[in-house]
């Protein structure tokens, strides 16, 4: 089970950080990710660190400006958002798929579990 938080409400500019905690064991072996959609858009991805922690990966909109990190010892993924934008509005959903690889721009289909989501929401 995945569990976000973090989400609300903030000006363009402004930053948030969003928490993603798994239930269970074995966290270190999942790779995980960060996807979002947007209303009348498809869920794309943000950004993922595989299961080893040496992949990685952003979307290109927010190379820069958004960071992944995990805690292994508390079973959770963080996404730091920084110089948000209007266009960063979404909900934001996290991701794991045991021992799965870690592309640069994995399909939703490739991760079996995810959370309920957050809503971001950022003003001009």
């Amino acid at each position: 089970q995945l569990v976000e938080s973090g989400g609300g409400f903030v000006q363009a500019g402004g930053s948030l950080r969003l928490s993603c905690v798994a239930s269970g064991r074995s966290f270190s072996t999942y790779t995980m990710a960060w996807f979002r959609q947007a209303p009348g858009k498809e869920r794309e991805f943000v950004g993922g660190i595989g299961w080893s922690g040496g992949s990685i990966y952003y979307a290109d909109s927010v190379k820069g400006r958004f960071t992944i990190s995990t805690d292994n010892a508390k079973n959770t993924l963080y996404l730091q958002m920084n110089i948000l934008k209007p266009e960063d509005t979404a909900v934001y959903y996290c991701a794991a798929e045991q021992w799965a690889p870690l592309t640069r721009s994995p399909r939703r289909d490739k991760f079996g579990s995810w959370g309920q989501g957050t809503q971001v929401t950022v003003s001009s």
